[in-house]
């Protein structure tokens, strides 16, 4: 994920976002490569967006939202896996082809508003979101 392609991702949800959210995109290990708190959004939209991201890059599945499934019935697992993991809807993986690229967390509006802004960025981005989404 280069800051570039970021900046077009973020770029798309400050002109989609019908109030104010945060967007963080991150690369494929988690790490921040571009982010926005919008004025008006909660202050604990960052945060949420910023772990959001990191779980759809660092999880073994492609979006926030699959991993708290994968895990809803499993409470061994879900203890142990990475504290900042989150498991709302809002974060999608972002790829190129078949590859990893990196994602993107949208918070601050119901999860699957949050989540159609996220993929609206990654393809902004030149990127696809996960298949089916």
């Amino acid at each position: 994920m280069t800051h570039e392609r970021a900046l077009q991702a973020i770029g798309a949800v400050l002109a989609e976002a019908p109030a104010p959210v945060s967007v963080v995109v991150v690369d494929t290990h988690g790490e921040v490569v571009a982010s926005v708190h919008m004025d008006g959004a909660a202050r604990d939209t960052y945060e949420n967006a910023r772990r959001k991201a990191y779980t759809a890059a660092r999880s073994d599945v492609p979006s926030s939202a699959a991993l708290g499934d994968k895990v809803r019935n499993q409470p061994t697992e879900l203890a142990s896996f990475d504290p900042q993991f989150a498991f709302f809807r809002g974060g999608l993986g972002a790829f190129d082809g078949e590859r990893p690229a990196g994602a993107v967390g949208v918070s601050g509006l119901p999860g699957p508003e949050d989540e159609a802004l996220a993929a609206a960025a990654i393809r902004a981005a030149g990127y696809a979101p996960p298949p089916g989404v």
